[in-house]
């Protein structure tokens, strides 16, 4: 009778085990909404790795635009992928392109879709009036994600009735080359939710890792400081800006000095992220703010993509 019992309780475990994987959800239908750098390389990995994919954004202009840009993105990758064969780049990236379709009108597109991943404006207000929207017309089983570098996840999620169906997706710039993804579980992500999105992220062949719903997740939690600290050094007169990025690319490794990451990734943008956790704890000495970040700010000069940071560029 034991042995019977026994056998019995392995076989309920058994298919416990198979019921919950069964329910996860195999994310085959992808919206994602924002144009810009991050979501049209969100947009692009997910339709090179099979996934149909809808590319939301304002205007017809700009989407013209992201799918330009997604174009000449593949044909790099094509280029070095397929040196051999030219012929099967260019339908690697004809097969692609046949697997995005663009839309301005983001209600319209979710009915269908397994899952929406979030990548405009780091604001608030704008996020949460968006996935409130959504949210009425996405189907039951739609998965929601965000990829904000800097926001808390609950606070976005409680803009929705899904909260077990949403949770942080945060990729990294440029998507087609970074392969890790930070997933980031809220106290109410459901555990479906949660693996269906690691899932989800090995199928796109990127390497995900989880985190908990903490400012700036992983990455950003250890990376915005130093580069902070970095700028205090240069602010006391320590050392110069060149001499620091080089300490740090010969000394550590790093591919980039912290001043070259800062102007990469733009000075509004680092400046967004500390001003944010600054607000939650203004006692943290990490996230006190830089005078000299916020005068660069302030002068419109952002790094890179304005043609003027802590360096010049032409």
């Amino acid at each position: 009778m034991a042995f019977v019992t026994r056998q019995f309780m392995r076989s309920m475990s058994s298919s416990s085990t198979a019921s919950a994987l069964a329910k996860k959800i195999i994310v085959k239908h992808v919206t994602v909404i924002g144009g810009g750098l991050m979501g049209a390389g969100i947009a692009q990995v997910a339709a090179a790795t099979g996934h149909t994919v809808v590319l939301v954004d304002q205007t017809e202009d700009i989407l013209a635009k992201s799918k330009k840009g997604i174009e000449e993105s593949l044909r790099k990758v094509a280029k070095k992928k397929f040196a051999e064969n030219p012929k099967a780049g260019d339908e690697f990236v004809e097969k692609t392109l046949s697997s995005i379709v663009t839309s301005t009108d983001a209600a319209s597109v979710v009915h269908s879709t397994d899952l929406v991943v979030e990548a405009i404006v780091e604001n608030l207000k704008v996020k949460n009036e968006l996935f409130k929207r959504l949210d009425k017309f996405a189907a039951e089983h739609t998965v929601f994600a965000s990829n904000t570098s800097s926001l808390q996840i609950t606070s976005i999620a409680n803009a929705t009735t899904r909260q077990d169906r949403f949770a942080g997706l945060h990729f990294f710039n440029p998507v087609p080359l970074m392969k890790l993804v930070e997933v980031i579980k809220t106290p109410m992500t459901s555990q479906k939710t949660f693996e269906s999105l690691v899932d989800f992220s090995k199928a796109l062949g990127k390497h995900p890792v989880s985190c908990k719903d903490t400012p700036g997740f992983i990455v950003n939690r250890l990376l915005v400081p130093y580069l902070l600290e970095a700028i205090r050094l240069y602010e006391r007169g320590d050392a110069s800006k060149e001499d620091i990025d080089t300490a740090m690319k010969l000394g550590t490794g790093y591919p980039m000095g912290p001043f070259e990451l800062l102007d990469y990734v733009g000075l509004d943008t680092t400046k967004f992220i500390i001003d944010g956790w600054h607000e939650i704890d203004v006692k943290n000495p990490l996230y006190q703010p830089s005078p000299c970040l916020n005068k660069l700010v302030a002068e419109n000069k952002f790094g890179k993509k304005t043609g003027e940071g802590f360096y010049k560029y032409k």
